[in-house]
């Protein structure tokens, strides 16, 4: 080789490895750009298809849940939640379950939405059995009024019952489906009331009462718990079917199936998903679902966890799921 075709050879392996260097640089800097301003945006149905113990097999019943939708602009404006809930009934569930923290305050918004306008948008979903909320902590964290008092709805609360929509905190109602009957049971908020030395509040307290919500089941239906935190499902008995919880966002950063941050003493064990756990009695197991949800809390960043409506399908014999692009 001359020294021409050396000093060539040096000067394209140069090339190649600045080259590289650059689309390194670029898929880094790509990364934290659509984490901020692509996946936030985005909307995915996530599907399960589950068979509890103690659900009957021929009870179908299909379950849309809508989870910490954290409205405000420009993130999840009044717009993009009547978009949602487009999508969300053309799945043509038979009941919609919301499960708490309908709005948020952080230094990443330039706005917030009028409650009464937000609320009329949710109050659009439909389905045989109805709409039915819980609430969740930034519900309660947002009103200064409820963190005084510990007591009401809170002014998302009462938004979403004068748009037509229950709002069940420690309640259970017997519902019946055209397969039989269920029970929903929504559960107190479990971080309701924020430290507060004014108040002689050392630390979070929760307004969740667990055994005197599950008090009010009177027979032996199935039992759905709703309960914004996932963390109340150690303790959780035997006698409830499934438990719905949202709260974590699936840790709005998660990667090779692990969320890096997640608000939840017990970290990553209840982040996201399907969850299956040993039966209190130690004989069968209990379930659990953790949904995604659609909105941002603290930082507007979503990394492997698009925002997401998720669809259970509990007992065996359902339609399949209608066909909607995810």
């Amino acid at each position: 080789m001359t020294d021409k075709s050396r000093k060539a050879q040096r000067s394209l392996t140069r090339r190649s490895f600045l080259k590289g260097l650059g689309f390194a640089a670029l898929a880094l800097a790509s990364v934290p750009a659509y984490a901020i301003g692509v996946e936030p945006f985005r909307l995915v149905i996530k599907r399960y298809q589950v068979s509890p113990m103690r659900w009957p097999k021929d009870m179908p019943l299909r379950i849309a849940i809508l989870a910490d939708p954290h409205i405000c602009k420009p993130w999840l404006t009044v717009d993009h939640l009547a978009g949602i809930v487009e999508r969300a009934n053309a799945l043509q569930p038979d009941v919609f379950l919301l499960l708490g923290d309908y709005t948020i305050h952080h230094r990443w918004t330039n706005g917030q939405e009028p409650r009464a306008k937000w609320a009329a948008v949710l109050s659009r979903l439909e389905a045989p059995l109805g709409v039915h909320a819980i609430l969740g902590n930034h519900d309660w964290w947002e009103d200064p009024q409820a963190q005084r008092t510990g007591s009401g709805l809170t002014r998302n609360g009462d938004a979403l019952m004068q748009a037509g929509i229950p709002v069940y905190h420690n309640k259970a109602v017997r519902l019946q489906s055209d397969h039989g009957p269920f029970w929903l049971a929504g559960l107190g908020d479990q971080i309701a009331l924020r430290p507060d030395k004014s108040a002689n509040r050392p630390g979070f307290v929760g307004l969740h009462d667990l055994r005197g919500t599950l008090d009010q089941v009177t027979d032996k239906a199935p039992l759905i718990l709703l309960a914004h935190e996932p963390d109340i499902f150690p303790f959780v008995p035997d006698r409830v079917t499934l438990t719905l919880s949202g709260h974590t966002h699936g840790g709005q950063v998660r990667l090779f199936g692990k969320s890096l941050i997640v608000p939840s003493r017990y970290g990553n064990r209840y982040a996201y998903g399907h969850i299956e756990e040993r039966a209190l009695s130690g004989v069968g197991t209990r379930t659990l679902i953790v949904s995604g949800g659609l909105g941002c809390s603290i930082m507007p960043v979503r990394l492997g966890v698009p925002p997401e409506i998720t669809l259970v399908e509990l007992g065996a014999g359902h339609a399949p799921s209608p066909a909607v692009t995810s």
